[in-house]
């Protein structure tokens, strides 16, 4: 089990504070993360063909998932604010699992990483097919959401096993 001590987010006290990131030097910093949403065939069917009833599925989400991105440190308390340099979103469908995977990569040139960032953006793009697709398939099922990268800053290069 990890300790108070060893997380960033918590002062000698315990105390929840924003990490100070004044020392570190500024690098440019890439995160890409991933997710899916499993769904029913029928609805998959009407993704890819166009003929939702709200529109353009995987294009409204593309365009969610880069804001949220963009907001991250409006939604998670202690994410620092960051010039992001690029957003970029695909949608890949796997119609053998009835998915539509999520792929976010974010950067910056910054003192901290965009891991929540690239999160953040994966998870916003499915809730966003979720709230299109709600009315024909409410058992929609969104997981695997991780960090499958990250490079730049002390720690440098990192990738998922």
């Amino acid at each position: 089990m990890t300790s108070s001590s060893e997380l960033t987010h918590f002062d000698a006290q315990g105390q929840a504070h924003m990490v100070d990131v004044a020392a570190k030097q500024v690098t440019h910093r890439v995160a890409v993360a991933a997710g899916r949403i499993s769904m029913q065939a029928a609805t998959l069917a009407l993704i890819t063909s166009g003929s939702a009833k709200k529109g353009d599925v995987l294009g409204i989400a593309r365009i969610a998932a880069i804001q949220a991105a963009k907001r991250c440190a409006d939604l998670i308390p202690l994410c620092h604010p960051l010039p992001l340099t690029r957003v970029a979103v695909e949608f890949e469908i796997d119609a053998a699992a009835n998915a539509v995977l999520c792929r976010a990569q974010v950067e910056t040139l910054g003192r901290t990483g965009v891991e929540m960032e690239a999160l953040t953006s994966v998870q916003i793009g499915l809730l966003t097919i979720y709230d299109m697709c709600k009315a024909a398939d409410r058992g929609m099922v969104m997981g695997d959401i991780r960090v499958l990268e990250k490079h730049g800053g002390k720690s440098g290069d990192w990738s998922a096993p």
